[in-house]
């Protein structure tokens, strides 16, 4: 199966060519696309997307974005669509998943910017709730700082803040945030969030190879997003064409230490690395089981034997997965650790 980031991705592309073999766009956003999938989600089950922002009005211009680059980063919240349309366009959606007898296990605001510049925000969560589906935003925490903007974010059931670097420079470097936004009032503006917020709250970091990867760097992450105290921290790489040639992923040998520091200090971290699958069960797919554990979660080779035990099998499967480049043994303080191979790796 292909990365959550993918099949994003192609169902934003096919409900945008619904829209014009249907003509049920509206003629002020007949090239936007509002409501997508359901898509498979790691983090939500099955997602409908709600893209409530234009493409690229957003806060940061991020080196890693697969929409592009900004051409001018916002800052004020405003009126970008009519509530009333959102709802109408996600109740199409809604109304058409159940007709065919498939299931939603989340309504997500993943637009193609910042959806906390929509001043809308807060009332579109209240009018969907009808429909009786726990939602989700996906936030990169810019505007937290705003009191009306954790007021909206309250009335989400999940919420994830985005902390790619919590150094100003790197910030600077790898979000390229709008000049006015401060770095130190972000992050008091997600403590107190987070102080407040009864809902799921989780965090991203996107890493990028030489910018925000550093063991210093990770382990003052770590600090701060222990302040946080998420429900989960993910971790992930650049997978689609950036908006900046020299991104690239950093070496996996570097993923497994960036997952073992996070650990240290939080109760759940998750990799976002390249791999959608069963990722906790035994389905008779004993390769592809293993494969999908170890691209969320680096195991250590005693619980890689332990699964091998409980499945039947011998250490010649781990073998023949290395052979074959799916799975690679790297170590970290001493351990032996097994992480998948991003894909197109070579030795």
């Amino acid at each position: 199966m292909r990365l959550e980031a993918d099949e994003l991705y192609f169902w934003k592309f096919v409900a945008a060519i619904e829209k014009k073999i249907t003509g049920t766009a509206h003629m002020e956003i007949n090239q936007e696309m509002i409501a997508f999938g359901p898509v498979p989600s790691r983090r939500l089950g099955r997602s409908l997307g709600v893209n409530n922002i234009p493409p690229k009005k957003c806060t940061y211009s991020c080196i890693y974005c697969q929409v592009g680059a900004i051409g001018k980063i916002q800052l004020g919240r405003r009126e970008l669509y009519l509530p009333e349309i959102i709802v109408q366009e996600v109740e199409k959606k809604v109304k058409k998943t159940m007709e065919q007898g498939e299931s939603i296990d989340y309504l997500a605001f993943v637009p193609d910017g910042e959806p906390t510049l929509d001043i809308h925000l807060g009332d579109e969560i209240d009018l969907l709730r009808p429909f009786g589906v726990k939602i989700g935003v996906i936030s990169n925490a810019s505007l937290i700082w705003r009191e009306d903007v954790r007021k909206d974010l309250m009335k989400a059931d999940w919420v994830s803040l985005k902390v790619d670097a919590v150094d100003k420079k790197i910030w600077r470097r790898i979000n390229r945030p709008h000049h006015d936004l401060q770095l130190p009032v972000i992050q008091e503006g997600m403590l107190q969030f987070a102080r407040e917020y009864t809902g799921k709250l989780v965090t991203e970091t996107m890493l990028v190879k030489n910018v925000n990867d550093s063991i210093t760097h990770l382990k003052d992450v770590a600090d701060f997003l222990s302040q946080l105290s998420p429900a989960k921290a993910y971790l992930s790489i650049p997978t689609r064409p950036p908006a900046e040639k020299r991104v690239h992923p950093p070496d996996e040998e570097v993923l497994n230490t960036a997952y073992q520091i996070l650990s240290s200090r939080l109760k759940d971290v998750e990799c976002l690395f390249g791999y959608e699958g069963n990722a906790f069960s035994l389905t008779g797919n004993v390769e592809a089981d293993l494969l999908g554990i170890v691209s969320v979660h680096p195991m250590r080779e005693e619980a890689v034997r332990e699964f091998l035990t409980r499945a039947g099998k011998d250490w010649s499967l781990v073998q023949n997965l290395i052979y074959h480049n799916l799975l690679f043994e790297t170590e970290y303080e001493g351990q032996k650790y097994f992480m998948r191979r991003l894909d197109g790796k070579k030795e």
